[in-house]
Formats: structure tokens, C-alpha cells, sequence
């Protein structure tokens, strides 16, 4: 699981056998079911983690209805940065959809990282700086962009996850209803 977390940093960063250490004693293994809360409502966000293996959710409960906004699969990160950064209670939910094995970090201990090793703020940066412009693009996409352009575009970016998604979430995803996106998905299969 170890390999797969310091291949991704050093996607970004250069490691020393120390620094590769340091990141070994920070991060530890959390397996989660499916179903479980990675985050629940209304709690702080204490950690980042680094999915292994498994497949979660994030989601905020609008009015009582589930709206899922994002997904977080192997070799990625996930975490709600809202909550984490000021370590304020969230308002968003990220729920296991699968039993998943996830490497996670600490707030008190990420600083440590971002002491302690050479370009752990840069890492930092860089990561913060993807989770950003992902955001803008999805609430741009949102105000822009048609329902069969966001299931569309959804399908391009993810064509994994089709088979590991309910209807129902991707539904809400795209921010439609399931019948609609049974619509959308007949239109879109006529087409090609």
C-alpha cells in the first residue's frame, strides 16, 4: 500500500531515503466497509488520505436529498479541505461505496511532513492547487453545461467507475433524477 502513496508524491516531489521514512511513520492504514464515514456531518476533518484500494463519496444532504458532488478512488486523495484547513466542523459527507483500504495522515502529523521534508510544502501546494482548479471546473460545468455533457464528460473521465457507481449516485452527480439519466443515457446510445 506504502509503494503505491510514495509513487504518487514522488509524481511531485523528490524523496530522500530519509524523507521516505519520515512519510512511512506518518501515514497509517485505515480500512474502511462499505457504507462506513470516512467523514460524517457536522464533524472536523482530522486527516487526509490516500485510497489504496476502494471507491468513496462525497456528498452533501440538501433538504434531506443526497447530492454527490465528487468521487475518490485508488490513488487518490481524499479528504474535505473545507473542514481541514481550519479544522471547522463540515458540512459535506465522504462515504465508503466499497470496502476500501486507505493510508491516512493527521492534520498535527501533516505538518510534520510539511516540516520535515525538503518540498513537503511544495507538495502541499501542488495538491491544493489541483483540488482547486477541479472545483472551479465543476462549478463551472455546473452553470454551463448541459446534463448529457456532464454524464458525458463523466463517462471520458471515468469510464472505470460506470461499472462501481449505482445509477442512483451518478444520477446525482450529474444532477439529474435517475429516470432523467435513464433518458439521457438512451439519447446518448442512439447516437453513436
Amino acid at each position: 500500500m506504502i509503494k503505491s502513496l510514495l509513487y504518487s508524491i514522488q509524481n511531485l516531489i523528490t524523496l530522500s531515503p530519509s524523507e521516505i521514512d519520515i512519510v512511512t511513520s506518518l501515514f497509517k492504514e485505515k480500512t474502511y466497509k462499505k457504507g462506513d464515514f470516512f467523514l460524517a456531518e457536522g464533524q472536523i476533518c482530522k486527516q487526509v488520505g490516500f485510497v489504496a484500494k476502494g471507491l468513496l463519496r462525497y456528498y452533501i444532504n440538501h433538504d434531506g436529498e443526497e447530492k454527490t458532488y465528487a468521487f475518490s478512488q485508488e490513488n487518490d486523495y481524499v479528504c474535505n479541505y473545507e473542514s481541514f484547513l481550519p479544522q471547522g466542523p463540515s458540512s459535506k459527507i465522504i462515504q465508503a461505496l466499497e470496502d476500501c483500504d486507505v493510508l491516512v495522515i493527521s492534520h498535527d502529523d501533516l505538518q510534520i511532513f510539511y516540516a520535515n521534508v525538503r518540498e513537503g510544502e511544495r507538495f502541499g501546494r501542488i495538491a491544493i492547487e489541483a483540488v482547486f482548479l477541479q472545483l472551479l471546473k465543476d462549478v463551472n460545468s455546473f452553470y454551463t453545461e448541459t446534463p448529457e455533457l456532464r454524464y458525458g464528460r463523466f463517462i471520458k473521465n471515468h469510464p472505470d467507475l460506470q461499472q462501481r457507481i449505482s445509477q442512483y449516485h451518478i444520477a446525482s452527480f450529474v444532477g439529474v433524477k435517475p429516470q432523467s439519466l435513464s433518458r439521457i443515457r438512451k439519447r446518448m446510445s442512439t447516437q453513436f
